[in-house]
């Protein structure tokens, strides 16, 4: 015999009452996206829904592979096939199988994460990493959105973008403060792209999360247009500024195969330096 939630996600009729149900199972969803390993109390209090129907909806969920349950605590996750749905929602969805090797070399080369995120509004969204062998390193979850104004990725997209459409999604962004190094107005977040593309690197210099620093390039498909980002991160006690230099060609390289598995011919960063631009300047850290 089925559930009434069984019932209510399963009737085909656009009823009042079906429609109600959906947008229950996608708050749930949302609320499970935003914090992960969530009780149904907790739930219940965040949702304005009775306990009774947060259960259903959980178990339904559950039984169809999009939601976990940790067995010992009794709380609630997303689970693999909630993500493997929305990888699918990927402008490349080859990306991240081409990419998470060399990410992997990468993770190992230098002990740090590594991220690869692509563009969703005005804002990035990371869609794989890999973490960081040591027990401090930078928090982040695959899924988690990010600024672009003060991202090493989201610069890195910025800097190629097409003038006509960075525009447009600088037109919709915010550049809050986060930290003190933040870059918060336009035109000199502007400058700063000419820079990141000038060099053929990005960098956070501790402006999104407090010492952490992360060095970043662009990923591009057939048409050498920016659709994903790389980067390392690292807790600025462990930061060389005398060895990023070799990070950032192991990010280039990377980039340089995946974005030719993505059918770009002329990378354009090679393309750059081929034309006189600089070679990458040193780094140096910041007092």
């Amino acid at each position: 015999m089925s559930s009434s939630s069984d019932d209510e996600l399963n009737d085909g009729k656009s009823s009042p009452e079906s429609v109600a149900a959906v947008l229950k199972v996608f708050a749930i969803l949302n609320a499970l996206g935003e914090r992960n390993d969530i009780g149904i109390s907790e739930l219940s209090v965040r949702l304005a829904m009775p306990k009774a129907t947060v259960y259903r909806f959980l178990q339904t969920m559950k039984t169809l592979g999009y939601v976990r349950q940790e067995a010992d605590s009794e709380r609630y996750g997303l689970a693999m096939k909630t993500y493997e749905l929305g990888a699918k929602a990927l402008q490349h969805p080859e990306l991240i199988d081409l990419a998470k090797h060399h990410m992997q070399i990468l993770a190992d080369a230098t002990g740090e994460t590594v991220h690869l995120g692509t563009l969703i509004d005005s804002e990035i969204i990371y869609v794989h990493k890999v973490d960081s062998r040591h027990m401090l390193g930078m928090y982040s979850r695959i899924g988690r959105r990010a600024p672009i104004h003060c991202t090493a990725i989201g610069k890195s997209l910025m800097a190629w973008e097409h003038p006509a459409r960075r525009d447009l999604v600088l037109d919709g962004a915010v550049f809050q403060r986060f930290r003190d190094k933040t870059i918060t107005d336009r035109a000199a977040f502007l400058a700063e792209l000419a820079q990141v593309r000038a060099q053929g690197f990005s960098e956070d210099r501790e402006e999104f999360d407090d010492h952490i620093r992360c060095l970043g390039v662009p990923v591009f498909d057939r048409l050498a247009q920016p659709v994903a980002g790389l980067s390392v991160s690292f807790p600025t006690f462990r930061f060389d500024a005398v060895k990023a230099p070799q990070v950032i060609k192991m990010l280039q390289d990377a980039s340089r195969d995946i974005s030719a598995r993505l059918g770009c011919t002329a990378f354009p960063l090679d393309v750059a330096y081929a034309a006189g631009h600089p070679q990458p300047a040193p780094l140096t850290t910041p007092a």
